[in-house]
């Protein structure tokens, strides 16, 4: 029997984001008054959102209760974990908690948004912090970035256990080794709930080791015989290493290029996370005098980005640097869902240029590895936390979905899972759960300086005039006698030529002298809202009975 919930005491668990999706990761853990926020990420739009440059979750139930909200903790420092947490800051200055590479991407990222008034705490994976009811501690584990943190939370209910993104890598580049000891010694206390990732809940076996993209990328070097061009996310900080021991062992100098793989990298070499010798690093102009078979170029741009480094070397738009045919250009990367065409489009123009191109992931091409754990490694996570309630996070649907039928297949009772959509509240109290509480969820879209004031509207608006374009109706009316003094001009954007449909503009500005003289005979003349109406809608019936298309019809009416 479920016991009555009370608003005090109970434990609540839910996100705001990185469920049912791909990006924007942030979870909320909640006992009484303490609120505690896991992660703060971004999303980057997809095709259909004209205009938006980054999509953040919905903190309208942070803000509403701003008063409870304790810290945000933060697992590592891929953009999906901390992109929003400079918007999210401007709104709610709470301590941030992170490893010491994390906050060194984030001071950055504050910054650039000129905030310092932000109080940064560092942990370390053996750190203890009290949060009100919330006691926290952590476990380290391996991803593609140093200085991932799973999170321990120790509340009044039981223990709640959120992995951050993960992966079992046994013999990682960098000596970072999943704590293993650390995980099964939190499992035998006893788990009440485990929140896991689910990116590669798809993915049978085990993800391979980032030491085989070292040897690999060691190889590649070895075998080029001109400038080489490498690309690869820039916040992979392992596999930035790697490529500068390979440019060591080849005798090349490095040139960086793309804003954020320089900026990664300042931050990195400056924590000590990366080594680089004295004078390895060059400039353009040093790359350029230099023979090509002693440079490598570090660069952005390996999803395709049409404005990132890689994709503009692929069209020779880039300045000072270019792309000759018997360059070497490696990928080490492999297509974030959504990409694949901009990447083949870019691939497209490597191999016109004449460049030896390697790409690919898996043990054959060997150029990309996962940072995330795969479905055995998924399955270890829970057999070692052996959690009651079992909660998939950090994935589309399918992928969720997936990882619920890896932790039935380890021991978890099916009824003791939960997949949770965004918005979705898990309330547990004296160890009984409901699921009938929802808060508000959703996207907040940035649009250059303008955070979440496009809506739906203004979105449906531009798609619009994307796909039909627009037609301007300019009239000039006298406003005592109501003639038109000058006018009809038809103004046409994105919808045809002018000079090419001279004859169908010139049939709307009949049509619209004719529709205002009918209003005027039926005694509507003067009236705007009614001119205005009856101009759009039997233009826009004309156009589309003539074209097929349906064009936004804007009337313009100025009275003199």
């Amino acid at each position: 029997m479920q016991t009555k919930h009370t608003e005090n005491n109970r434990l609540s668990i839910f996100a705001l984001g990185g469920v049912y999706e791909i990006g924007k990761n942030m979870y909320v853990i909640q006992y009484d008054n303490d609120i505690v926020v896991i992660d703060c990420g971004s999303k980057f739009p997809d095709e259909s959102l004209l205009g938006i440059d980054l999509i953040l979750p919905d903190i309208s139930y942070l803000l509403e209760n701003k008063d409870k909200v304790r810290a945000l903790v933060i697992t590592h420092g891929h953009e999906d974990h901390i992109g929003g947490i400079p918007y999210f800051l401007r709104q709610l200055n709470i301590p941030v908690y992170g490893t010491r590479l994390t906050l060194g991407l984030i001071k950055g990222k504050l910054k650039e948004h000129r905030l310092r008034e932000t109080a940064l705490h560092e942990i370390q994976s053996d750190s203890n912090i009290a949060l009100g009811n919330l006691k926290l501690s952590f476990f380290r584990t391996n991803h593609s970035i140093p200085d991932c943190v799973g999170i321990v939370f120790d509340t009044p209910e039981g223990t709640v256990v959120h992995t951050g993104d993960f992966k079992f890598d046994l013999s990682p580049s960098n000596k970072q080794f999943p704590d293993i000891h650390r995980m099964a010694s939190i499992g035998e206390k006893g788990v009440l709930a485990l929140l896991s990732e689910s990116t590669n809940a798809e993915r049978p076996g085990f993800t391979p080791s980032e030491r085989l993209v070292g040897e690999r990328i060691e190889e590649a070097f070895q075998k080029a015989q001109n400038k080489i061009f490498l690309s690869t996310f820039a916040s992979n900080i392992n596999r930035l290493q790697q490529v500068v021991d390979a440019a060591i062992l080849t005798n090349r100098k490095l040139l960086l290029l793309g804003r954020s793989m320089v900026n990664v990298v300042m931050i990195a070499l400056e924590l000590g996370y990366i080594n680089i010798p004295d004078g390895m690093l060059i400039e353009a102009k040093e790359a350029n005098a230099l023979p090509r078979e002693q440079v490598a170029i570090l660069c952005t741009g390996s999803q395709g980005e049409p404005m990132a480094a890689l994709s503009r070397l692929a069209s020779s738009t880039y300045p000072h640097t270019e792309i000759i045919a018997g360059d070497t250009v490696i990928l080490a990367s492999s297509p974030i869902p959504g990409n694949e065409r901009n990447v083949a489009n870019m691939l497209d123009h490597l191999y016109l240029l004449g460049a030896n191109v390697v790409h690919g992931s898996g043990v054959a091409s060997g150029m990309h590895v996962s940072g995330h754990g795969s479905q055995e490694e998924l399955k270890l996570m829970i057999t070692l936390m052996k959690p009651k309630f079992f909660i998939p996070i950090h994935g589309e649907y399918r992928m969720l979905y997936q990882h619920r039928q890896l932790a039935q297949s380890v021991g978890v009772e099916s009824n003791n899972i939960y997949i949770l959509n965004n918005g979705d509240i898990l309330d547990i109290e004296n160890g009984c759960v409901e699921q009938n509480r929802k808060v508000t969820a959703g996207n907040t879209l940035v649009d250059g300086l303008g955070i979440g004031d496009i809506g739906t509207v203004v979105l449906r608006d531009r798609k619009h005039l994307a796909e039909d374009g627009i037609l301007v109706v300019v009239i000039t009316l006298s406003r005592v006698e109501g003639t038109i003094l000058s006018g009809p001009d038809i103004i046409s954007r994105g919808f045809v030529h002018v000079r090419e449909s001279e004859a169908l503009l010139k049939e709307v500005s009949r049509l619209v002298v004719k529709t205002i003289a009918e209003l005027q005979e039926n005694g509507n003349d003067g009236k705007w809202s009614a001119l205005k109406h009856k101009t759009k809608e039997t233009v826009s019936k004309f156009v589309y009975a003539k074209t097929k298309r349906r064009p936004m019809i804007l009337p313009i009416i100025i009275e003199v």
